[in-house]
């Protein structure tokens, strides 16, 4: 085993990411995962001319990672259409255009007239004080709770399935939190921050919604041909990992067939989720592990339905969102035939339904007899399809554990996480309990992990060297 080995625990887009640009580096990387497929809750399937996600169905390119990633692996990424620059709200009985311009937020009826006047004043209101200020509370103070009620909250229910009083801003959306910190209003902070030179790399993050043609399944096939499938083991096993020195660590585990293995590494990633941290370590303090195991994840269920003949009557759109306050049963529609090309038969449509979350987190235990039901009947409300008019494909995903929620407790389990890389030197970890849960930061977090590997392996050689 060579000694300059890196072990990476989850084989999800960020231990694949790590894994893959170590690999470009010439370093040596063993990935395990628990599971018997790779790619965490990224997964594609195809079924009688539908192709659909069962977990994330887009990422944006907001890093320039995103794009080099793709550059590494030879594959172009697919662009969605236009239609996904339209975003829709529902209010009442009806959807409604998500206002993309100051022209369309003064016309819209999603916000209130007064609202609508406080705006002009947004650029003009005091910075905030408090550092754990949710984003409920922070638009609220900056523009209105009609923006909160029909913007902030259907946005977070989209993106964290989450409650905008309870995400901590700093955390949940930090460019936001930095608009007003730094330039003191989100108005003139985005027009200063659009203003300032961008460098070449900077602009490969062209913010453009992407997929993979194929779905996001063909991604996740490609880095693991990248990496080598002989340095990816599945159904594996943590029982144990020592640490006995500096950028050593001995990992046993067992394999797919039960066979026990022991392997020493010079550095260890982890993705895994936060309440797994813990069991992985020998000797974790009971107050640390506390805080791991209390990161809450939103449940979600996803139910792709597809029709051969599109029915429906709505705009073209990448999706809609509800807001909580319309007290509807799910949390919002995505519309991929719309965006993406080959998502359905010619002349069809697919759609992709969510549930659950913060709001509705006790949906997951339904049947899945209760959770079709409930999915057809705001579907056909809301789109106007026909009760005679069946669906051809319908498939249910759960997810118990879903996506963290970055809520005040936050602060202390970042600072636990950097206490427990200073204090095992060689350690790094990752996934979506820190750093953002959007594929962007995923992909961001692991090549940031592989190079900072890439930089210590190099000091250490040069000092081996004398």
């Amino acid at each position: 085993m060579d000694e300059h080995l890196t072990v990476i625990i989850g084989a999800g887009l960020t231990g694949l990411t790590t894994a893959a640009f170590l690999r470009a580096a010439g370093r040596p990387v063993l990935v395990l995962e628990q599971s018997a497929h790779i790619g965490g809750q990224i997964r594609t399937l195809r079924k009688d001319g539908f192709v659909f996600e069962t977990g994330p169905n887009t990422g944006t390119i907001s890093s320039p990672e995103v794009a080099e990633l793709f550059e590494l692996l030879g594959l172009e990424p697919e662009i969605a259409t236009p239609a996904a620059a339209n975003r829709l709200i529902w209010k009442g009985d009806r959807l409604h255009p998500l206002p993309r311009n100051f022209a369309e937020a003064v016309s819209t009826p999603l916000f209130s007239l007064w609202d609508k006047w406080r705006i002009l004043g947004e650029p003009f209101r005091r910075r905030g004080g408090q550092p754990n200020e949710t984003v409920g509370s922070l638009a609220r103070r900056r523009l209105g709770k009609s923006f909160v009620d029909y913007a902030v909250d259907p946005f977070l229910g989209g993106i964290y399935a989450g409650d905008p009083d309870q995400l901590v801003t700093r955390f949940a959306l930090p460019k936001l939190y930095d608009l007003e910190q730094r330039y003191g209003s989100f108005v003139l902070g985005a027009i200063r921050k659009a203003r300032l030179p961008r460098s070449e790399r900077d602009r490969k993050a062209s913010r453009k919604i992407f997929s993979a043609r194929g779905g996001l399944g063909v991604l996740i096939e490609a880095l693991a041909d990248y990496i080598g499938r002989e340095h990816i083991l599945t159904e594996t096993q943590i029982r144990y990992i020592n640490h006995p020195g500096a950028h050593t660590f001995g990992l046993t585990y067992t394999d797919a067939s039960g066979e026990e293995h022991t392997i020493p590494c010079r550095h260890l990633v982890s993705t895994v989720a936060a309440r797994h941290i813990p069991t992985l370590f020998d000797h974790f303090p009971a107050d640390e592990s506390a805080v791991f195991e209390q990161l809450y994840y939103a449940p979600m269920i996803e139910i792709a339905v597809g029709f051969r003949r599109d029915v429906a009557t709505h705009l073209p759109a990448f999706g809609c969102l509800i807001p909580s306050r319309e007290n509807r049963r799910i949390l919002g529609i995505l519309f991929p035939s719309d965006c993406f090309h080959g998502r359905a038969p010619e002349g069809g449509a697919l759609y992709s339904i969510f549930m659950g979350g913060v709001r509705s987190a006790s949906l997951i235990d339904l049947s899945d007899e209760e959770i079709s039901t409930i999915a057809m009947e705001e579907l056909r409300d809301m789109l106007h399809i026909p009760q005679t008019c069946k669906p051809d494909l319908l498939h249910i995903s759960r997810h118990r554990h879903a996506i963290p929620q970055y809520y005040a407790d936050t602060e202390l389990r970042l600072d636990i996480i950097r206490r427990m890389e200073m204090r095992w030197p060689g350690l790094h970890l990752g996934g979506n309990m820190r750093g953002g849960i959007g594929m962007a930061h995923r992909i961001s977090q692991g090549v940031e992990m592989a190079r900072s590997i890439i930089e210590e392996t190099a000091i250490a050689e040069r000092a081996a060297k004398g």
